[in-house]
């Protein structure tokens, strides 16, 4: 009989791969969406759908005791918000009281894997360091700080608990890092300022398989960081991006202050219409950070994560994929 999993976010970007890669593992997947998602990109796959109210942990409580659900991945949460209460109560909130009805749900659940975001813990200033475990958290963001305050929650359920931290997450279906490959293909390069970076990334796929693996390994408990164990200067993906896409593109860099005073007056526009702005002077200080590279020494060894693409493989199989479905 097949292990259930519950993997909320399902419709989103990272959802897909989470299901695709535990379908593999041969698991019976539940998938967690809300009833005006898009899910016609899931009809591929085998999967029965749950429809959670976060704010109700009874209804969820019964919904796992119901389908007997042995695990969860928690993926869902909010990105873009205009108020840090926003980001709190949907990234940490819904949260532990998701963690609160697996709890409560008669001990079926075994494990719960969450999945948080190198936000959480910040950049580091110093470009010659490591980011670990044992890194003290300096979220720069909202968003940062909210996944952070959704961990430290945690620690109060008695359901083992797994927490990644990927890095910037990529792959096919992805629309954030697409925006930058499209501007690439469209012969453009731009960068904040002219500071000197060291950055990470995942393929998508990668965080699917250390989110799968976490699950029935006993001992993986605790935070791990998810990254493709490489460190790549700013200039990297743009390169290798061209490269693949074989195309020329005008390298140029934007002062700082140009962009912060364009980031006040979207923040401004946004905010008498209500909306998130795409781009805000807080989201700067990680898009401008100096070092976001992570040692993944305890996930190797806990998870046995040992990632299947680098940069270069990565941005190929991401590349195919758009040209494949007409994104490129």
């Amino acid at each position: 009989m097949k292990d259930k999993v519950l993997i909320t976010g399902a419709s989103g970007f990272l959802g897909y791969h989470l299901i695709q890669t535990a379908i593999t593992a041969n698991f019976e997947v539940f998938a967690a969406v809300r009833k005006n998602s898009n899910i016609e990109h899931l009809n591929e796959f085998p999967l029965k759908y749950l429809y959670l109210n976060y704010e109700d942990p009874e209804q969820m409580s019964r919904l796992i005791a119901e389908n007997k659900i042995d695990f969860i991945i928690h993926s869902a949460g909010v990105t873009k918000a205009i108020r840090q209460e926003v980001y709190d109560q949907v990234n940490a909130g819904y949260t532990i009281n998701l963690a609160k009805a697996a709890e409560n749900s008669g001990g079926i659940c075994k494990k719960i894997v969450f999945i948080s975001s190198l936000a959480a813990v910040g950049p580091l200033n110093d470009g010659q360091q490591k980011i670990t475990e044992q890194t003290h958290p300096r979220p720069v963001t909202a968003y940062g700080r909210s996944k952070l305050l959704a961990e430290n929650q945690l620690a109060s359920i008695s359901i083992p608990t797994t927490i990644l931290r990927p890095t910037a997450i990529y792959g096919p279906r992805d629309k954030d890092i697409f925006i930058m490959l499209k501007t690439i293909s469209n012969g453009m390069d731009p960068y904040i300022g002219k500071i000197v970076q060291e950055l990470s990334f995942v393929h998508a796929e990668d965080v699917a398989v250390a989110a799968i693996q976490s699950l029935t390994i006993k001992n993986a408990l605790g935070i791990y960081h998810i990254t493709d164990g490489n460190s790549y200067n700013r200039y990297e993906f743009s390169d290798i991006s061209k490269s693949i896409l074989n195309r020329k593109a005008f390298r140029f860099h934007i002062p700082m202050p140009l962009v912060k005073s364009l980031a006040f007056f979207l923040e401004k526009v946004n905010g008498w219409l209500n909306k998130p702005s795409v781009i805000s002077r807080e989201k700067l200080h990680e898009l401008a950070a100096i070092n976001w590279i992570c040692d993944i020494t305890k996930a190797n060894k806990d998870l046995n994560f040992i990632p299947k693409y680098n940069l270069q493989t990565g941005l190929e199989d991401t590349i195919s994929w758009y040209k494949k479905n007409k994104w490129l």
